[in-house]
C-alpha cells in the first residue's frame, strides 16, 4: 500500500493533469462554437448566390442542421466531450487519492470542497449531454454549456491549486463526524449542479438580449450557436428542480449536525444565515418559474442571485467572516 504522502502526491498530479485536459476541452468547444456560425454564414451566402444565378426562389438561410455547417462543429463537440470525459476520470481519481491519503471523506476544507464541487459540475454536464436527444439544438446545448461549464471547472481547479491548497491531513475535531459525509456531500452535489443551472440562466439572458437586438435591427443578423431561449429555460428549470430538494436536505442535515455539535439546531451563524438566503433565492426562482408574469428574465435573475449567494457562502463566509463555521483550512 503506497504511503499517505505518495497518495497525496499522486492526487496532486492527477488534478494537474485533469486541469490541463479540461483547458483543452474548453478550447475545443470554443473553436467549434466559433466555426459553426462562420460555416453557417458561408453556406447561407452560397445558397443565396446559387439562387440568384438559377433564378429559383430562396429556401431561406442555412441552419445548424445543414451538414456543411455542423460537420466541423460536431467534430469539435466530440473532441471536447471526449477530452471532458478523460479529464473527469482523472479528476475523480485525484479526489479518490486525496481521500485515501487523508483517510477520510475528501471534503474537509475549502480546497477539497472546490475539488469535489468542480467534479460534480463536470459530471452533471456529461449526464446532461447523455440524456439529451441528438439534434441540432442539442449540438448548440453541448457547445454553449461546454465552453462555460468546462471553463468554470478549469477555473475552479486552478484557484483550488494556487489559492486554496492545503496538504492532505486529518480532520479538525469539530468536523470528525459522520454528518460530514451526509451534510457536506449533499451541499457539494448541489453546488456542482447549481453551477450548470447558473450557466443556463446566464446564456438565457444573453440569448434574450441577442433576440431583442435582432428585432430592433441592431444585431446585424449575427448567427449564434446558443440554444433557443426556451431550451435554456427548460434545462435550467429541470436542473434546479433536481437540486433544490437536495439543498433543502443539506440545510436540514446541517441543522441536525449543529444540534449534535453545539446543542442547538439553528443559531443564525453566518454560514447558516447565507445557506438560508440561498434557499430563499432558489425557492423564489422556482416560484417565479411557475408564475407566468415572472418567467423568463426575471426568473433567470433570481436564479443567478441564488448562485451568487451560494458562492458567497462558500468564499466570503469561509474567508472573511468569523463564526462557528470558521474552519476553511486556508
Amino acid at each position: 500500500m503506497p504511503s499517505e504522502q505518495a497518495l497525496a502526491s499522486l492526487s496532486n498530479s492527477l488534478v494537474y493533469a485533469a486541469l490541463g485536459i479540461y483547458v483543452l476541452a474548453m478550447l475545443s468547444y470554443a473553436a467549434a462554437a466559433a466555426v459553426a456560425p462562420v460555416r453557417m454564414q458561408r453556406r447561407a451566402t452560397a445558397v443565396a448566390l446559387a439562387t440568384v444565378i438559377a433564378g429559383a426562389p430562396s429556401s431561406g438561410p442555412a441552419s445548424l442542421d445543414e451538414p456543411t455547417s455542423s460537420q466541423r462543429a460536431g467534430f469539435g463537440w466530440r473532441t471536447g466531450t471526449s477530452l471532458t470525459v478523460l479529464a473527469t476520470a482523472l479528476h475523480a481519481l485525484g479526489v479518490l487519492m486525496r481521500g485515501l491519503a487523508s483517510g477520510r471523506a475528501p471534503w474537509g476544507n475549502m480546497y477539497e470542497f472546490a475539488l469535489v464541487g468542480a467534479l460534480v459540475a463536470s459530471i452533471a454536464y456529461l449526464v446532461l449531454l447523455r440524456i439529451q436527444r441528438r439534434s441540432a439544438e442539442d449540438l448548440r446545448v453541448a457547445l454553449s454549456l461546454g465552453v462555460w461549464v468546462v471553463g468554470l471547472v478549469a477555473l475552479t481547479l486552478g484557484l483550488a491549486i494556487t489559492v486554496l491548497y492545503v496538504p492532505a491531513g486529518p480532520l479538525i475535531p469539530v468536523l470528525n463526524s459522520y454528518w460530514l459525509v451526509i451534510h457536506v456531500a449533499a451541499a457539494i452535489t448541489c453546488a456542482g449542479v447549481f453551477t450548470v443551472g447558473a450557466v443556463c440562466h446566464l446564456l438565457y439572458l444573453l440569448q434574450v438580449r441577442s433576440g431583442r437586438r435582432a428585432e430592433s435591427g441592431t444585431g446585424r443578423g449575427r448567427r449564434t450557436t446558443l440554444p433557443s431561449a426556451e431550451t435554456l429555460e427548460r434545462i435550467a428549470y429541470k436542473v434546479h428542480v433536481f437540486a433544490f430538494p437536495l439543498w433543502t436536505f443539506a440545510v436540514i442535515a446541517g441543522a441536525i449536525w449543529a444540534e449534535n455539535a453545539w446543542g442547538r439546531y439553528w443559531g443564525w451563524d453566518p454560514k447558516e444565515t447565507w445557506a438560508f438566503i440561498t434557499w430563499v433565492m432558489y425557492a423564489a426562482y422556482l416560484h417565479a418559474a411557475a408564475t407566468p408574469s415572472w418567467r423568463g428574465a426575471r426568473g433567470a435573475v433570481l436564479g443567478l442571485l441564488g448562485y451568487a449567494a451560494l458562492l458567497f457562502n462558500f468564499i466570503g463566509v469561509n474567508m472573511w467572516i468569523s463564526g462557528l463555521h470558521s474552519y476553511a483550512g486556508v
